[in-house]
């Protein structure tokens, strides 16, 4: 057994490795802020498909969706399928039209920038408001990445949390302080990589070790509920039919991507058009692949593990969002031995939850940079200062998100839950509103913005409702508790009628911003 960790010991310490060198590379490249937080403008398509599919995904990949899967069913599915649709819709209708844009909005570098520059903001109410939404969001998100790592190095090594999450976060600290958005696009096409590879080829060899007419036998003696018909019916979970209420909040994270600033600062550096038409078809074909697999490890997972049962007897202090890592370390290190090979599968969840850290610790660092100090604060600051600033930024984002992570009681589903639907009310309705709609102007942003995020805050936070627990005691519970509805549901729709009727109550865009809008619309490169 030790000769097994030190194999896989090894494999963690060369992958981490190599995330530094790639960071220190970039670092003698990063001769500005464009250089830093846009790369340039020079990225390539699979670089740009990669990267930004992988920052998207995180440890909730690996390891809250087929955790979810695993203990409730395929009902949880329907997450999957409104991530594909919002995937697909992102890539074919906002890439294209939201990179020609920030280059016609004054060669915008970040998302608070361009909704400076798109709506002539002079005062900069919109770049201060904006920054703060991604600060405050990138905190609870970047928490729940780093509380992936922990409870990944905990299991694997039976380490400490405490200290497991400690060397996570310092590791994908150094190479984001170091290399900037080159550093964190070239490592995030390499754990993307690295991400599809495991969960392809996992849940295969799993599978074919199980055996195909073996599956549905286990699933009845694993005990789930409802029996496996019910464990494998995407309309039920839990035992139970789903409700359109259920339905509906699980669809309704695809409207998430529109707002997410990780995602969308990968096609404001996409080099030209050509390459992000790559781009659009390489990062479909990823998701739907990863998507899909990523269910079939949960379903696969309670079966090959059985009669082992995480969250009961021995595995009682294993969570379900540990399945992955239990058929790693079972199938290639308790098994067949094959310690190192084991070892990289397992990096493959390592790189799925630093491929989303370093991308929030970026977009924060540019967020408070770029936006609040230069923008704000010292508009005549010098790059060098810029860079400072930035790197400072990022490493006291990554010590504040590493205080909230220090719970090892932390979902990590539950913690992403809450950050994307912050950015997905709060940026989403604007965003797209602003590619697509002519009309909309300063006042409708400002609205739309603050009415999202202000919503989810109080849909998720605010104990308002009078309710009972299970033992009969009088309690408050949230609106999301009392209804079941996801807030980003409620608050997208709240944000878009907020930017719809505030913009026709009030003054129309200037002809220059008219004039910007047509130029996007007909402009190509």
């Amino acid at each position: 057994m030790v000769n097994s960790i030190i194999w896989v010991l090894i494999a963690f310490g060369a992958y981490m490795l190599l995330m530094i060198v790639i960071g220190a590379k970039y670092a003698g490249q990063t001769q500005n802020s464009e250089d830093y937080f846009l790369g340039g403008r020079n990225l390539n398509g699979w670089v740009a498909a990669l990267s930004a599919q992988a920052s998207d995904m995180s440890g909730w990949l690996l390891m809250g969706l087929p955790g979810s899967v695993y203990a409730f069913g395929t009902g949880q599915a329907w997450i999957s399928v409104g991530l594909f649709i919002g995937t697909v819709f992102n890539w074919l209708f906002i890439s294209s039209r939201l990179r020609r844009y920030t280059i016609i909005a004054n060669n915008s570098l970040t998302l608070p920038m361009y909704l400076e520059n798109r709506f002539h903001d002079k005062k900069k109410i919109l770049l201060i408001i904006s920054s703060i939404v991604i600060i405050i969001f990138f905190l609870v998100y970047t928490a729940s990445s780093l509380t992936a790592g922990g409870k990944l190095f905990a299991s694997v090594f039976g380490m400490d949390y405490r200290i497991a999450l400690t060397i996570g976060a310092l590791v994908i600290l150094i190479y984001t302080f170091l290399g900037g958005f080159m550093a964190v696009c070239t490592t995030d096409f390499i754990q993307g990589t690295l991400m599809l590879v495991g969960v392809l080829i996992v849940p295969i060899i799993a599978y074919a070790i199980v055996g195909p007419g073996n599956i549905t036998s286990l699933l009845n003696q694993s005990g789930v509920a409802g029996g496996a018909s019910s464990y494998l019916n995407i309309m039920q979970d839990s035992g139970k039919n789903v409700s359109a209420v259920y339905i509906i909040s699980q669809l309704a994270w695809g409207l998430g991507y529109c707002g997410m600033p990780h995602i969308l600062v990968r096609f404001m550096a996409v080099s030209s058009d050509k390459e992000l038409n790559k781009s659009k078809a390489i990062a479909i074909v990823w998701v739907a692949l990863s998507l899909t697999f990523a269910v079939i490890i949960g379903i696969v997972g309670r079966a090959y593990l059985f009669p082992n049962i995480l969250g009961e007897g021995d595995f009682a202090n294993i969570t379900s969002e540990n399945v992955f890592i239990e058929m790693i370390k079972q199938l290639f290190i308790e098994h067949y031995s094959l310690d190192f090979i084991g070892g990289i599968f397992l990096c493959g969840i390592l790189a799925a939850i630093m491929s989303t850290a370093d991308s929030q610790l970026l977009v924060s660092a540019s967020a408070v940079a770029e936006d609040m100090f230069k923008g704000v604060i010292k508009k005549d600051a010098k790059d060098s200062t810029v860079l400072a600033v930035s790197r400072l930024t990022v490493i006291i984002i990554a010590v504040l998100a590493y205080i909230i992570a220090l719970n090892p009681d932390s979902s990590v589903m539950g913690l992403v839950s809450n950050a994307w639907a912050g950015f997905g009310a709060a940026f989403g309705p604007t965003v797209l509103l602003s590619l697509y709609w002519k009309r909309v102007n300063f006042p409708g942003a400002v609205a739309g913005i603050i009415s999202g995020a202000l919503t989810v805050m109080l849909w998720d936070y605010l104990k308002i409702i009078n309710s009972v627990d299970e033992a009969g005691k009088a309690i408050k519970v949230t609106l999301g508790s009392y209804t079941g509805l996801y807030s980003l549901a409620i608050g997208f729709v709240v944000s878009l009628v907020f930017i719809v009727i505030v913009s026709l109550v009030t003054e129309k865009p200037s002809k220059e911003m008219d004039a910007e809008f047509d130029r996007m619309l007909n402009e190509s490169n």
